[in-house]
């Protein structure tokens, strides 16, 4: 993904990510009742994630789809917080996390099965 998304504009990404194809009115009313947001404002992000690539309208009814996986959004955004906060180091992420005791015992099993995974 070479667009960065904010976070708003991935809320309005998440509604699509978990309902699919769906009209821009059912992204507005979802987010006026999780965010309290007016359609003018969920309209505007809309917009923004089209012309950033990252949504498809079609019509009739105004019709949405995410163009971006929500795993390549979370990719870009875990490698700019690494970069930004870790010095690039996702060892330094882990460590933070570990350190501070906010995972679970099986949280920590899970992490250590993927790192075997890429071993």
């Amino acid at each position: 993904m070479d667009c960065k998304l904010y976070d708003s504009e991935i809320r309005v990404m998440n509604v699509l990510w978990r309902e699919g194809e769906v009209t821009a009115k059912h992204i507005s009313d979802v987010l006026k009742d999780q965010v309290g947001w007016n359609m003018n404002t969920t309209y505007t992000l809309i917009k923004r994630c089209i012309a950033k690539g990252a949504i498809e309208r079609r019509e009739p009814n105004f019709l949405c789809r995410a163009l971006i996986p929500r795993e390549a959004v979370q990719e870009a955004e875990t490698n700019e917080l690494i970069g930004k906060l870790y010095d690039g180091a996702p060892a330094k992420l882990f460590a933070a996390l570990l350190g501070k005791k906010a995972l679970t015992a099986e949280q920590i099993e899970k992490l250590k099965s993927i790192v075997e995974e890429w071993e």
